[in-house]
């Protein structure tokens, strides 16, 4: 997708109405500094459009960025963040929950796992949910750039192993230092944005 013009254009908090879209909209989910703001920044072409940080818990509220007026991609709060607690943790889980089950605009999901670490309890049990919901979804593996490219495969395979899942699911790795499958990901994602709910 050639990115002409973005815009933050919806920001919900635990205690908003999620607005009705006339809009697809993609949800990017994943642990707590995976890089979706940063995978969104890649993807849209922009340095910081999406705010980024090394703390972990940044983003804590749904943000819709509109992307040339056809579509939004919806960066969600990350999950396992210890930081907060435990009755905060949930109000942002029941969020999360309400947007995925609720929106009807929503044609799929990117999970974003580390490509360094097999996926933990918690990114196993989004992946669980993401299909039993039957929701179209992508696997993205983050961080490409901190593994050698000889070990690639390898750590694909230990992610393919974890959420139970054969060859033919694609995995798409990302660098955000080089933007290696970025054009990949944009592939995956308007493929999944033809898809009707």
């Amino acid at each position: 997708m050639i990115v002409k013009n973005v815009n933050l254009e919806v920001v919900c908090g635990i205690t908003s109405k999620i607005k009705d879209s006339t809009l697809p909209e993609i949800a990017l989910a994943g642990r707590s500094n995976v890089g979706k703001s940063s995978l969104i920044n890649a993807l849209i072409k922009r340095k910081s459009y999406a705010k980024t940080s090394s703390t972990p818990g940044k983003t804590q509220t749904l943000n819709f960025y509109n992307v040339n007026d056809m579509m939004y991609l919806v960066d969600l709060p990350g999950y396992g963040y210890t930081r907060v607690s435990r009755e905060e943790s949930d109000k942002w889980a029941k969020m999360i929950n309400r947007y995925l089950t609720g929106s009807k605009a929503l044609r799929g999901i990117a999970q974003l796992v580390d490509i360094r670490h097999e996926p933990s309890t918690l990114d196993k049990q989004m992946f669980e949910w993401i299909k039993s919901s039957n929701i179209p979804y992508i696997i993205v593996a983050t961080k490409l750039d901190k593994i050698p490219k000889t070990k690639v495969d390898t750590h694909k395979n230990i992610i393919r192993s974890a959420f139970k899942i054969d060859e033919s699911t694609p995995i798409y790795a990302f660098s955000m230092r080089s933007k290696a499958g970025r054009e990949e990901i944009w592939s995956a994602i308007d493929a999944l944005l033809v898809h009707k709910s």
